[in-house]
């Protein structure tokens, strides 16, 4: 560009001491999220179950690297899923962003875990089965706060997309029956990359690959209080009886006419929770207008578990998982649901 150009244009400025807190101020007007969410949860609070569960306490010395911080690594899988990132995107825009620096306390000049890190970090908390005890804890947490108010329970699912596999029929069909352990013994590389957890489901013209999120949420808070992760085919009546506890009891019970049945019934009768799930016609047994306008109202409180999946679809850039298998799915989905609520507790105290 000549010097004539140059005298067209607003001077793009020049480098100064204060450059990074001038950008963090700029973030902070924006509406930095990141921020925000560090201001109200002290993720101190994960440290203790972190340390137990990812830490070698057999090590007899020092000797060795030293790992990187649990609960900086614990961030990393939060943002990872606020932002629907790979591992190998998630290394990149930590170097590359100073939001993300400041969320994980990280200064220009220190080393970042690389994306076999990242994954390992998380393969550790998927065999120890960590996931669901850091989601109680902080659902634990929430409910000391008084921020789950158990006036209520709503139940839904959603699907989670996960990568598609190209198998022949023969292999799709020893899958189904569960007999997919015995395929591809011949090349353990190519096996590493099958998942045999996975299942098709079609829901109106839709049809999905991958597994189901079925989450029970606070009517009035929107917080999710228990989730259980499925393949795709279960029907969402199933989950009834793995979502609902002695917690629930006395409550109204919230859902569509997926939950509707003598089983669903039974789930509710046991811990005496009042069924306002929504009534589902037949071909020869029709609603009647009562019915209608009753479902109308239900779903008025029932409807409220939709934002919850659509903050998931749309603020955190849908819901969809890339590992292989349903332990390693519920992990991601487990990690899904626990970055909602701490987003959801975020707006709540805001």
């Amino acid at each position: 560009m000549n010097s004539k150009q140059t005298k067209k244009y607003k001077s793009t400025g020049k480098r100064t001491l204060f450059d990074e807190q001038d950008t963090v101020v700029k973030l902070t007007e924006l509406g930095n999220p990141l921020e925000r969410v560090s201001q109200v949860i002290d993720f101190e609070l994960f440290r203790n179950k972190l340390e137990a569960k990812m830490l070698n306490h057999d090590k007899r010395n020092n000797a060795g690297a030293k790992p990187f911080d649990v609960v900086m690594m614990f961030k990393i899988m939060i943002l990872q899923r606020y932002y629907n990132l790979s591992d190998h995107q998630i290394e990149y825009q930590i170097q590359d962003r100073l939001s993300f620096k400041k969320f994980l306390g990280l200064e220009s000049g220190d080393k970042v875990p690389d994306e076999k890190t990242v994954w390992a970090f998380r393969e550790r908390i998927t065999n120890a089965g960590l996931v669901e005890e850091l989601f109680d804890l902080f659902v634990h947490y929430l409910e000391q706060k008084g921020l789950i108010a158990n006036e209520g329970q709503m139940i839904d699912a959603s699907f989670v997309p996960a990568p598609r596999q190209r198998n022949t029929r023969h292999e799709n069909e020893k899958i189904k029956k569960g007999e997919g352990k015995d395929l591809w013994n011949d090349n353990p590389h190519k096996k590493s990359h099958k998942d045999i957890d996975a299942r098709w489901a079609k829901k109106g013209n839709e049809t999905y690959y991958g597994y189901k999120n079925s989450a029970k949420t606070d009517s009035k808070s929107k917080l999710i209080k228990k989730f259980t992760v499925t393949d795709a085919a279960i029907h969402d009546s199933n989950m009834m009886e793995t979502v609902f506890d002695k917690s629930d009891t006395n409550q109204p019970c919230y859902g569509d006419s997926a939950y509707t049945g003598p089983d669903q019934r039974d789930v509710m009768k046991r811990y005496n929770m009042k069924d306002m799930t929504c009534e589902k016609g037949s071909r020869n047994n029709p609603l009647t207008e009562t019915q209608k306008e009753n479902n109308r109202e239900k779903s008025k409180i029932r409807a409220r578990v939709e934002h919850v999946f659509g903050f998931m679809e749309q603020s955190m850039n849908g819901l969809l998982v890339r590992t292989i298998g349903l332990r390693r799915a519920t992990t991601a989905i487990g990690l899904i649901n626990l970055t909602y609520n701490l987003f959801r507790y975020e707006q709540l105290i805001r």
